[in-house]
């Protein structure tokens, strides 16, 4: 395992890319475990995913010969060792469903990550991260401290060199400015009722317009509130015979779990980047 790596690229489309890729490898002792392309006929961009172990080259040596392989194809690409979990830090509220059910998965081994810490803006769950041994921070937000909390809260994440942040039900709007430090690595979950129900009790609001499906989206964090790259989505249905209570429940189930499909495809490098939306590599 830990020889083993995870090449991803993306480039404008051509023949012979696969075949370069493949020999490049091949004459450095790779041996490819895992493999999948996908083509873009809409924008033209080729998207690569291989997973392959190498003894004769340490990860470093593999990335700076990599560079000059990619000049020739104009490639965005990255190198991932994977003999370690990917370090996460996990936002939440005051709904703890999705945090409750990551730091489950995670102690089970169902996902390669690192939880290093939880950062909330209210002290809900500080017992629940102490019996997973994870440290809570808390901080209070309002208007006024706004920023000077987004500092505090990037110095954690930077601290525990976090590749990933998960706003598990965080219930608080980040600036452009953190959105921006986060691009690419903060994954946001919410409810399917976005725009029609919103502000609070929006499982109520549903109930009350009698609504037939549930479901929830997972995506990528960016300015645009709720707009960034969709990860993965899910739907169950509903009918007249369910209280709101059971909407709130059959909720949170569907977004618990779209939530840990999307942070495990994350943490397994499985989703590039396509404009504003993603290629994923299942």
């Amino acid at each position: 395992m830990k020889h083993a790596h995870i090449l991803t690229l993306s480039c404008t489309d051509r023949p012979g890319i696969v075949h370069a890729v493949s020999g490049f490898l091949l004459e450095r002792g790779g041996n490819i475990e895992e493999a999948a392309q996908y083509n873009d006929p809409a924008t033209g961009l080729f998207f690569m995913r291989v997973r392959f172990a190498c003894d004769q080259l340490t990860h470093a040596a593999l990335k700076a010969q990599l560079a000059d392989f990619a000049v020739g194809f104009q490639m965005a690409w990255q190198l991932h060792a994977t003999a370690e979990p990917m370090r996460t830090v996990i936002f939440v509220s005051k709904e703890g469903h999705c945090l409750n059910d990551l730091l489950f998965r995670w102690k089970s081994g169902l996902l390669p990550i690192d939880i290093r810490a939880i950062v909330s803006n209210h002290r809900d769950f500080y017992q629940l991260a102490a019996s997973y041994n994870v440290p809570f921070h808390h901080f209070p937000v309002t208007a006024a401290t706004k920023a000077q909390v987004e500092a505090k809260q990037f110095e954690i994440i930077e601290h525990e060199g976090a590749e990933l942040v998960v706003l598990a039900r965080y219930m608080q709007i980040l600036s452009d400015d953190l959105c921006r430090k986060l691009q690419g690595r903060a994954i946001n979950i919410h409810h399917s009722f976005l725009p029609s129900f919103k502000g609070a009790k929006p499982y109520y609001q549903a109930h009350d317009r009698g609504v037939k499906l549930i479901g929830a989206t997972a995506h990528y964090v960016t300015a645009d509130l709720d707009e960034g790259p969709i990860i993965e989505q899910d739907v169950a249905r509903v009918d007249h015979s369910k209280t709101v209570e059971d909407f709130t429940a059959q909720g949170r189930d569907t977004e618990s779990q779209v939530l840990a499909r999307a942070v495990k495809w994350h943490s397994e490098h499985r989703v590039l980047l396509n404009g504003h939306k993603t290629v994923i590599f299942k």
